[in-house]
């Protein structure tokens, strides 16, 4: 068992709470997608929830900037019922100077069930994990250039609805490899889950040292590398991360690894484009691309609520296997 797991897991091996997807089985990230299916069809309903959670209460930490990822986790606790409470980190007493800790034990105190945390620096979600209650479980939506599971889970069941085996595919991910923590928590997902041919594509200036430790095959010519792919992952430009050195312009930057519809062409005709959001037009892909029919930019979006709400009934142990109720009487 690893250190990530150690603290992911409990002692049965059922998620406690989901910090990565480094180092979790194939055969945990496949119940996650197949509780995401059977949640699928809730969006679908007159009324859109289910009483799984109904009497927990799930506190949104987001210390960093979000709206799709903060809507989808509010919209998720919502459907389940939980009791959800969005804490407005500019004017909560962390800047007032009460540690992160301080705020914490309070939050508890209110009788929390789950923390979900985006924060700014890599290892935090760990960090309030290793140090909250026994009965409370953390979600990780994002810390640093480390991790993003539930969006990596997202991209996973986006992949799975279109394409057939993961085993049998080529994935390309495009971009600032380097200061995203999508790329790397993909990049677990996909290997696990069998894809044997995962493809990283980016400046050098862009592509960390040891990236190749993880399995994958480095390229920094965008049309090698997109060669009969069947999958195409673009990632956002992280300017808010990087040093003004990293490229030479957006301009250069969009010749070089720019998703154009000529590039297109030189993936597999039924190559799925995806990108994690939010796109910068004109800087990593062409508006033709993204607005295309092989784009399922948008569908990541909508299955971001279904990943979400399977991960937090997972945590909080209220599925049983990948046997997710789904009350055909749901609360009102």
């Amino acid at each position: 068992m690893t250190g990530n797991n150690h603290i992911q897991l409990d002692s049965n091996g059922r998620l406690k709470h989901f910090l990565t997807t480094e180092g979790l089985s194939r055969q945990l990230l496949v119940e996650i997608l197949d509780n995401a299916e059977s949640f699928a069809g809730v969006a679908h309903r007159a009324v859109k929830k289910v009483p799984l959670l109904r009497g927990k209460t799930i506190v949104n930490l987001f210390f960093e900037p979000s709206t799709r990822t903060s809507t989808t986790f509010d919209l998720a606790a919502n459907r389940l019922s939980a009791d959800v409470v969005n804490v407005n980190l500019a004017t909560s007493s962390t800047s007032k100077g009460e540690s992160l800790l301080d705020t914490l034990h309070t939050l508890e105190a209110m009788h929390t069930d789950m923390f979900v945390v985006r924060h700014s620096s890599s290892g935090a979600a760990h960090f309030i994990a290793g140090h909250v209650a026994p009965h409370v479980s953390v979600i990780n939506a994002g810390d640093g250039q480390h991790a993003h599971p539930t969006q990596a889970m997202l991209d996973m069941f986006t992949i799975r609805r279109h394409k057939r085996s993961f085993e049998t595919l080529t994935v390309a991910i495009v971009g600032d490899i380097m200061h995203s923590r999508v790329a790397r928590s993909d990049i677990h997902a996909l290997k696990t889950l069998g894809v044997n041919d995962v493809r990283v594509v980016g400046p050098k200036t862009l592509m960390p040292a040891d990236i190749e430790s993880l399995g994958v095959r480095v390229f920094d010519n965008l049309d090698n590398a997109l060669q009969q792919v069947d999958v195409i992952i673009m990632l956002r430009l992280q300017k808010e991360r990087m040093l003004s050195a990293s490229i030479p312009s957006e301009s250069e930057y969009f010749r070089r690894y720019g998703l154009t519809q000529t590039r297109l062409r030189l993936a597999k005709p039924d190559a799925i484009v995806m990108h994690p959001g939010p796109i910068n037009r004109g800087i990593e892909i062409e508006s033709s691309v993204a607005d295309s029919n092989q784009s399922v930019i948008l569908q990541q979006v909508s299955h971001g609520i279904a990943i979400r709400m399977a991960v937090m009934a997972m945590t909080l142990g209220s599925l049983s296997g990948s046997l997710a109720k789904n009350d055909e009487n749901p609360d009102n």
